[in-house]
């Protein structure tokens, strides 16, 4: 996959999960994901792989900021 496709893609997908956040909407990825895949399958799935990485890469930070924040309020931390 091109450079270019991948960057868009890649913004789509950050933009489509703040907005879906924003508005409380957790259909919109699929929504985005369909309309994509309506003119190009092989975007679409890029797409959703980007989401899932953006997804995973938030809930693990998550995780260790909050693993940080309790080894740094601990006895000895």
């Amino acid at each position: 996959m091109s450079r270019i496709a991948e960057e868009l893609a890649d913004k789509l997908a950050r933009d489509t999960l703040e907005a879906a956040e924003r508005l409380g909407d957790d259909k919109l990825v699929e929504q985005i994901a369909q309309a994509i895949g309506a003119s190009s399958p092989t975007t679409e799935e890029l797409f959703r792989t980007l989401v899932r990485v953006r997804v995973a890469e938030a809930r693990a930070r998550k995780l260790l900021e909050a693993r940080l924040a309790r080894a740094t309020t601990a006895p000895g931390g």
